[in-house]
């Protein structure tokens, strides 16, 4: 078994909301973690991610350690965190070598009785599948790219029978139910891609599945229209929602549209939020984050809910608009493009530390998640660095 690191990119405008508040290894790309997706390519676990030092001691249920980077003795691979492989594992020679994706280099292979520093980028040059992330909102990129491929995976395996009543608009095949409850009368459109919903799942009649879609256990989907979406364990969605990525435990339990956007874990959006994906000049999305304007390339993108962020009712979010980590949006129908960390309301307050934690407090029990002293110093130091 090879040992796994994983290399999370440079702090930077392009990594916002989510470089605030954890390791982008951590991030969805398709139906996965970029973890993950390491790790299968590695066939083992990860050691440890190398990420800014706010985020070391993170704490998650699953997350190895994440640490200030060190030298790495083989056997090993070290990938970048803001790549996301697919495809088989490559073979590896006897010898380092560069694990080269379009020219890039996205990771390195470190035999035995040799060692990796930062920095370092030796070695003959082996071909690896996959995407590499320019940015957050390239995991909206990705969905195009991978879920097609990852929810296609499942249709291998042998799922339960679907409920009497249920709808399907293609090849029954591509339904994969592993454990969860589908009550009669859901739509199941597979024609696009298939549909593959975990165990402990629940989906409500009066929902339409538009395939590709991954569905992680314990999400419970409501009603409404989901399309080409990425839904993380523990979530609930109600609604129309196209095209987006659910980390986990987020709650968009209400009508109202979220397109092309990214949910960190623990968001809250509001009965009625909706955002705009598309501009009226059909022209391509720019993102502001503190002042620093960055092109996307994207005709299509939504907004970037950062982690733990909170929303009012009624929310109109604009194309292409970035919620910052544990933010607090209310008292404003319809917000700037950039919301700054933890801010409380929309007068240019700042949420305290202690009412963060304090709603953190609240909310991660709701869903069987403990907060422990862990949790509290992990987003204590999240907290501490966005405000500083």
């Amino acid at each position: 078994m090879t040992k796994l690191f994983l290399l999370d990119p440079e702090r930077s405008a392009a990594w916002y909301p989510f470089a605030d508040c954890r390791p982008i290894a951590e991030l969805r790309a398709g139906a996965w973690l970029i973890r993950e997706r390491w790790e299968a390519i590695a066939d083992g676990e990860t050691e440890a991610i190398f990420a800014a030092p706010h985020l070391h001691g993170f704490t998650e249920d699953g997350v190895p350690q994440v640490t200030a980077a060190r030298t790495v003795e083989g056997p090993a691979i070290v990938g970048r965190g803001a790549f996301a492989p697919a495809g088989v594992p490559p073979d590896l020679p006897t010898g380092p070598a560069r694990l080269v994706n379009d020219g890039d280099a996205v990771g390195w292979w470190v035999p035995e009785g040799a060692t990796w520093d930062v920095g370092q980028d030796e070695g003959e040059d082996v071909s690896l599948d996959g995407f590499l992330l320019r940015g957050s909102y390239d995991l909206v990129t990705a969905l195009e790219h991978m879920l097609v491929a990852d929810t296609a995976d499942f249709t291998h395996e042998s799922g339960d029978q679907l409920a009497d009543g249920s709808m399907v608009i293609g090849d029954p095949a591509d339904v994969v139910t592993l454990g969860a409850m589908v009550e009669p009368g859901v739509v199941f459109d597979v024609r696009g891609g298939a549909v593959v919903i975990e165990q402990h799942s629940y989906v409500k009649s009066g929902t339409r599945l538009e395939g590709p879609i991954y569905v992680g256990p314990g999400t419970e989907i409501l009603g409404g229209v989901v399309h080409r979406c990425s839904i993380g364990p523990r979530c609930r969605v109600r609604g129309e929602i196209a095209n987006s990525v659910l980390m986990g435990y987020a709650n968009k339990a209400h009508d109202g549209f979220v397109g092309h956007s990214v949910l960190g874990r623990w968001v809250n959006v509001g009965a009625g939020t909706t955002t705009s994906n598309l501009k009226n000049t059909y022209g391509d999305i720019r993102l502001d984050v503190a002042g620093e304007r960055m092109e996307t390339g994207l005709q299509n993108l939504g907004t970037l809910f950062g982690d733990h962020a909170k929303l009012a009712i009624g929310t109109q979010l604009d194309t292409g608009t970035v919620l910052g980590a544990g933010a607090n949006v209310f008292g404003v129908s319809w917000p700037p493009k950039y919301v700054p960390p933890f801010a409380w309301g929309s007068s240019g307050e700042r949420m305290s530390r202690d009412g963060f934690l304090t709603v953190a407090t609240r909310v991660m029990p709701r869903r069987q998640v403990a907060f422990t002293d862990a949790v509290r110093e992990s987003l204590g130091r999240i907290y501490d660095h966005a405000t500083r």
